[in-house]
Order: C-alpha cells, then structure tokens, then sequence
C-alpha cells in the first residue's frame, strides 16, 4: 500500500503564492518512483476538477483555469509531488488532492484546504 499525504494549504489572501506539497511512503520499492502524479481539486458544491498533471519523464499539463498562475513539480528520489500556486484568486478556494499511479494502483491522498479570502 502507499499512503499520500498533502501539505501546505490553509488561509492565504488574494495574490499569495502557498506551494502544496503531496509526499507517497509505504510499500515503495527501491528505485521506483511514482508513475503519473496528479493535483485535483474540489469546490463546495461543485465536481472534482483536475488541476494538473506530471509524468514521471517530467511531462506537464495543466487546467486551462490555473495555467500561467500553477506549477506541477516532482522530486523523484522523494516520491513527492509540488504544486506552487501564484495569483491566487478567490475561485481557487477547494480542497486540493494529489494522486500517483503506482504499479497499475491509483492512490489518492485526504486532500488539504486552500481558502482564498482576504
């Protein structure tokens, strides 16, 4: 099994920049890394988005909402994936979860929230 755990979300005002951080342990064999890795995230009241996505190669796509202002990231000898936010904007207010394929599993994280107020 392999356990992601997020980190790096909370209260940030209109403009921050806070960079999410998704860290993958557990039953990760030596040498290996994730596959895919992925950022989504869910709006109250609204469906699960996919914000961004990183191949294990270093390939990126984005969100058309979030590109230009979003950066997906990974460190392989980590396992951890990043997502630095910039221009946060009050629409960007959700719960933000990482995924990673692993060995033909899908493996989800419990998300960490991001509240864009002033």
């Amino acid at each position: 099994q392999v356990q992601l755990v997020e980190s790096g979300g909370g209260l940030v005002q209109p403009g921050g920049s806070p960079r999410l951080s998704c860290a993958a342990s557990g039953t990760i064999f030596p040498r290996d890394t994730m596959d895919s890795m992925a950022w989504f995230r869910q709006a109250p009241g609204k469906q699960r988005e996919l914000v961004a996505t990183i191949t294990s190669a270093g390939s990126t796509n984005y969100a058309d909402s979030v590109k230009g202002r979003f950066t997906i990231s990974r460190d392989n000898a980590k396992n951890t994936v990043y997502l630095q936010m910039n221009s946060l904007k009050p629409e960007d207010t959700a719960v933000y979860c990482c995924n990673a394929d692993y060995r033909r599993r899908t493996y989800w994280g419990q998300g960490t929230q991001v509240t864009v107020s002033s």
